[in-house]
């Protein structure tokens, strides 16, 4: 039957419509909160936004932060919203102060979109604002208003709260996770630098900035001190450690450019070209930044971001009548860090020899790269190795560029997955027996290794994440002792060669039924040995009970339950205190007794997100 298309069939969505059936559009994805970019830290983010541009604005030193469960408060002591416009701000689009750049000059949220999002996607929402004795608040559910209270009398200080929510129709059995929330929070009082946030009666602050952001976040000492630099309307800091890679902080305004931007692209230019003419010398650019540990914060009026959830800025300029963001940051670290390297020669030659260790190892292994790559093309090509899907990640937040890769081990796995996966979105990447143990060993190893070879490829991350082809990279192994191994060593080869893929939310594991309990009436799946004593308690009788030994044992019909919408992924992450080489050293070393000891002290499930500590 054809489907009538006439007027009837055209509909206009008002604005909380339209952002419940389109969240992707303002908060980028929804998710359940085991990942830092969940939708329910954007709508923490946005609330935050605003309470942080008052206090840019020279209002307010401290805002306070409370999340019991899913319930959250934001009070800042800025200048409050008027008194008149508290309904307005929280329900209509395109309202907001920061159209007029003279009150909000340098601010984040500039599409008076923020809170109304927040607002849409809340089962509650309350916004209440104090000024001068007075206070308003309004009441609202998915957006609709449900109490416009009237102005009474207060004795509180100037200021705004709002207190949200998230609808659990939309976020499902959604769960704040401390250390993101953390993570974030700390952001904002690195970049405002005398602000303090109290979270749940925590409290962060920070004196020093960027250098505080270094030194907090960095698992060891640099190899030579930190190079912190100021001026104006850009910061940054900088140095160099022993791990492969690149670790980069970027903000504009006070807002964590997760997915960098024209301002990460002019620093890591200005950089190369600064070091080479200090040291007058034509050092290839990777050499330069290899292993570099370093954060930029500029701020930009009106800034143009790529997303609503702003994680990758678009700015070419300054501002109206300012230079180019390239421009600008070239400028700025030509002269300040050449100054800096003349006036501190122990840095200066810290940083020479670092530049030469890497110069040395990309060339010992230059010989073997080209090699490593016409294999894994040719393997590409003519096996079955990497199954790919149609659509990749192209390192935004768009939602139509994410992308999975799924890293199994044997054929029978594969093939499951393979069979009942989404082609567009999700790809398959097979093993062949264990991987080699990697601790210790350089990344010569990557392109002499064949599977590691082809994995790198697939991934496409030889020359950092920006070439990544997938936004979540999966480890699918069986939940057994060999299966364990198997994901030991490929957490060990990614923090060895890739440890951005886990700072970066990368990398997960999956997580597939241990059992499978059923009668003739329900299905349950059960994850622990506790779920499957509920389910038999639920289904009575005598159901039939199925334990699962591998992934190749569950039919590809039944796989499509675990890798669908209802997927369960276990985030593996770094906590900021963490050691890589002390981490690897001990797990994957050969310090037999010690290990043996801590394996018997814990000879039990862990079931919280996989902490790599």
């Amino acid at each position: 039957m054809t489907a009538i298309y006439s007027e009837d069939t055209i509909r206009t969505l008002d604005w909380k419509e339209h952002i419940r059936k389109r969240p992707g559009m303002y908060i980028g994805k929804l998710g359940d909160g085991s990942s830092p970019d969940d939708g329910i830290y954007i709508l923490l983010k946005e609330v935050m936004d605003n309470s942080i541009d008052e206090y840019m604005m020279g209002f307010g030193k401290t805002i306070e932060v409370r999340i019991d469960e899913h319930r959250v408060s934001v009070r800042d002591y800025g200048r409050g919203v008027p008194l008149g416009k508290v309904v307005d701000v929280a329900s209509k689009m395109n309202t907001g102060a920061k159209y007029d750049s003279k009150v909000f000059k340098k601010s984040v949220g500039l599409n008076g979109v923020g809170i109304k999002a927040v607002n849409a996607l809340s089962s509650s929402f309350t916004i209440q604002s104090i000024r001068e004795g007075i206070t308003k608040a309004v009441d609202f559910s998915e957006g609709e208003l449900v109490k416009n209270h009237q102005q009474r009398n207060s004795s509180e200080k100037n200021g705004t709260e709002i207190v949200f929510v998230p609808d659990h129709t939309l976020f499902g059995k959604f769960k704040f996770i401390d250390e993101y929330i953390e993570a974030m929070l700390r952001n904002y009082t690195y970049l405002n630098t005398g602000l303090t946030i109290d979270f749940n009666g925590q409290k962060f602050q920070s004196k020093n900035g960027l250098l505080d952001l270094l030194q907090e976040n960095m698992s060891g000492e640099g190899l030579y001190p930190i190079i912190h630099l100021k001026n104006g309307d850009i910061e940054v800091a900088i140095t160099h450690g022993n791990q492969y890679g690149e670790e980069y902080y970027s903000f504009v305004n006070g807002q964590h450019t997760t997915q960098g931007g024209t301002h990460q692209v002019a620093f890591k230019e200005a950089l190369v070209k600064t070091v080479r003419d200090f040291y007058k010398k034509d050092f290839d650019a990777s050499d330069i930044r290899t292993s570099i540990i370093a954060a930029i914060s500029i701020k930009v009026e009106e800034p143009v971001f790529e997303s609503q959830t702003k994680t990758k800025l678009g700015s070419k300029d300054i501002g109206p009548k300012g230079p180019s963001v390239r421009n600008f940051i070239m400028n700025f670290l030509t002269t300040k860090m050449n100054d800096h390297l003349h006036k501190h020669g122990e840095t200066a030659h810290a940083l020479l020899r670092k530049i030469q260790e890497s110069e040395k190892e990309r060339k010992a292994i230059s010989g073997i790269k080209k090699l490593a790559r016409e294999r894994a093309k040719k393997s590409n090509l003519h096996n079955k190795k990497l199954r790919d899907c149609r659509i990749h990640y192209n390192g935004t937040d768009n939602l139509k560029n994410e992308s999975t890769l799924f890293i199994t081990e044997g054929d029978s796995a594969s093939g499951s997955i393979t069979k009942s996966r989404n082609v567009n979105t999700q790809a398959v990447f097979s093993l062949r027996g264990k991987p080699l143990n990697s601790f210790g060993l350089t990344k010569k190893v990557v392109y002499e290794n064949e599977e590691f070879n082809l994995l790198q490829a697939a991934l496409d991350i030889e020359d950092g994440l920006d070439g990544l082809r997938y936004k979540k990279v999966v480890i699918a192994t069986d939940a057994d002792v060999d299966g364990m191994h198997i994901r030991l060593l490929l957490l060990t080869f990614f923090l060895q060669f890739f440890p951005n893929l886990v700072r970066n939310s990368h990398l997960y594991i999956l997580q597939t039924p241990l059992f499978r309990v059923r009668n003739k009436k329900e299905t349950i799946y059960c994850y622990s040995d506790d779920e499957k004593r509920r389910a038999m308690e639920k289904l009575g009788g005598n159901p039939e009970i199925t334990r699962f030994k591998g992934l190749g044992e569950i039919s590809p019909d039944e796989f499509k339950h675990f890798i669908g919408p209802n997927i369960k992924l276990q985030p593996v992450r770094l906590k900021k205190e963490d050691d890589i080489q002390e981490i690897l050293s001990f797990y994957m070393g050969k310090n037999t007794p010690e290990r043996q000891d801590f394996i018997i002290n814990r000879l039990r499930v862990e079931e919280d997100p996989v902490e790599v500590a």
